[in-house]
């Protein structure tokens, strides 16, 4: 009996908090709840409507441009070290090569590097006709740490910009080295959203050639042609070179816009909209000494290779605030200050893969996946009734009782319902009966051999329980695979078969078992539609013959 008492206390608690976690999904929980009860079940994009995109990071480019920047702080620290140099390119991307105007400063240089950028690792210097070099690149091992940082703060940085554009349970997942799968539920704009996700939003400042001739299409070395965005204002007929439309410019940056701190949207002195940047301390300290040094010259202010104001340096620039104008727009003063506030992507996006479902498409799926719950549903439950009577009632009951179990836990985990979900919710509801039917089987093969109803239902469960509970177990270590090493719609699929596992084995051992009991306890030996089959026609006992 006491037994009886701690099981029918935990079933009805289970039931309970089944019953409050489905309830969201339908009416709004009062407000003293709202804390403890999970949010309704979210639907997947193929459910929902929305966009799904595969993009590719260009992670070696990265790499690049944190090597030209670990380059700038080298030959600053140089420079307040009192060594003079000239930094120079490779032409492979991933080696800088130093020349120092003395010969003393090599080995000074090497000390250096091995003292203050460990990360660094200093090749041989060799002599050339500009002068004894030396070359630095990263370490592999640095490298490496790198890639996998720069991917990170990419998956980062595209999360701050979805949230930031208000998408409600974005799905952003890494997929093999470099590529990085979204999934965008209910997102209408398609447009906005691709020029918001995939702008890398690159940052940064550097020197006006002014005394660079770009005659014949040619340029020197260390420098590059930018194309001007459209309505800018901040440059002047001294500045621009022969090419139409554009300004030459060193080709290192100055200054990037890794250390932004905030963004904002404004408006000038004109009353155009512009985006008003704060640098960190970092940051500032090193805008100021930018500013110090270009003092009565021009630098470029470039936005993902396009120049978008070059003014000119009147005075050094403390407390790192700068202003980037250009033809903006409201809306596009507000995206980019978006992108700007949630970090610029430190490696270039592109789409690969891009697909759109309607949300017709996904009511669609909906209700094919309803009717095809209701009608399995229905046929399983008849099934059962006919063959099983009063037990066939019962694992009806646990049916329903374990689907409800079911969606409780897709909202209590926060998981999201897919079409691949729905197959495995279809799927649950035949693996449920299946554990009734082992169990029924066996009792009714306990009765037949004599067995009282209440020895027959202990033996029946305890018998089919190991078979239970292989069965699922091995079901479950599949979805742990699907779920570790698939993708979104497979993963879907993989949570639903889980949860449902779970709770059929819950109903299925523990809350059917509870009901048998209570059954025995109060109908005695009467039967509940387990009686053994019958086979053959049943036959009289001969008596005996008589002889004489």
């Amino acid at each position: 009996m006491r037994s009886l008492r701690w099981r029918s206390c935990v079933t009805l608690l289970a039931a309970l908090a089944c019953a409050a976690c489905i309830s969201v999904n339908f009416v709004a929980p009062p407000r003293f709840a709202e804390a403890w009860l999970p949010d309704p079940i979210r639907l997947g994009l193929d459910l929902r409507g929305g966009i799904n995109l595969t993009l590719g990071a260009d992670i070696d480019q990265a790499v690049s441009q944190s090597l030209s920047l670990m380059g700038q702080d080298i030959r600053s620290s140089a420079n307040d070290a009192g060594i003079r140099t000239r930094l120079l390119r490779h032409a492979d991307g991933r080696t800088l090569e130093f020349v120092p105007l003395k010969h003393e400063g090599i080995e000074q240089l090497s000390n250096l590097l091995r003292d203050r950028f460990g990360q660094m690792a200093v090749g041989s210097a060799f002599s050339s006709g500009s002068g004894e070099k030396l070359l630095v690149s990263f370490r592999p091992e640095w490298e490496k740490q790198l890639r996998e940082r720069i991917m990170e703060q990419t998956i980062r940085t595209l999360r701050g910009r979805i949230d930031a554009f208000g998408v409600a349970e974005p799905d952003i997942r890494r997929q093999g080295d470099d590529q990085i799968q979204i999934q965008l539920p209910g997102v209408t704009d398609t447009g906005r959203a691709l020029q918001l996700i995939g702008r890398t939003a690159q940052l940064t400042f550097h020197r006006v050639r002014r005394d660079v001739s770009a005659s014949g299409g040619l340029l020197p070395p260390g420098t590059a042609w930018y194309p001007l965005v459209e309505g800018t204002r901040s440059w002047t007929s001294a500045t621009r070179t022969d090419l139409s439309g554009g300004l030459v410019l060193d080709r290192e940056p100055l200054l990037s816009g890794q250390d932004i701190a905030d963004a904002r949207p404004a408006f000038d002195e004109r009353n155009q909209p512009c985006v008003a940047i704060q640098f960190s301390a970092r940051g500032a300290d090193q805008f100021e000494r930018v500013t110090e040094e270009l003092l009565h010259q021009q630098f470029a202010i470039v936005l993902d290779g396009v120049v978008q104001s070059a003014p000119v340096i009147q005075q050094k620039i403390s407390g790192g605030k700068a202003t980037i104008t250009g033809s903006f727009t409201t809306e596009e003063a507000q995206d980019l200050a978006v992108v700007l506030r949630s970090g610029s992507l430190p490696a270039k996006v592109s789409v690969q893969e891009e697909r759109t479902v309607g949300p017709s498409l996904g009511a669609d799926s909906i209700r094919a996946g309803l009717v095809a719950g209701a009608v399995g549903s229905i046929g399983v439950m008849v099934v059962m009734q006919v063959c099983y009577g009063m037990a066939g009632l019962l694992a009806n009951t646990m049916l329903v009782f374990t689907i409800s179990l079911l969606f409780a836990g897709l909202g209590l985990f926060s998981a999201t319902l897919t079409l691949p979900g729905i197959a495995g919710v279809v799927l649950t509801i035949g693996m449920s009966v299946d554990a009734n039917v082992l169990i029924f089987e066996r009792i009714r093969e306990e009765i037949g051999r004599g067995l009282s109803m209440a020895r027959a239902v202990a033996a029946g469960f305890r018998e089919a329980q190991s078979s239970i509970l292989d069965s699922n177990l091995t079901t479950l270590l599949t979805s742990a695979v699907l779920y570790q090493f698939g993708t979104g719609p497979i993963r879907g699929f993989a949570v639903t078969l889980a949860l449902g596992i779970l709770a059929s084995m819950f109903t299925a051992i523990f809350v059917s078992h509870l009901l048998f009991d209570v059954w025995v306890n109060k109908n005695g030996a009467v039967n509940c539609g387990l009686a053994p089959h019958v086979s053959g026609t049943a036959r009289r006992p001969r008596p005996p013959h008589s002889h004489g």
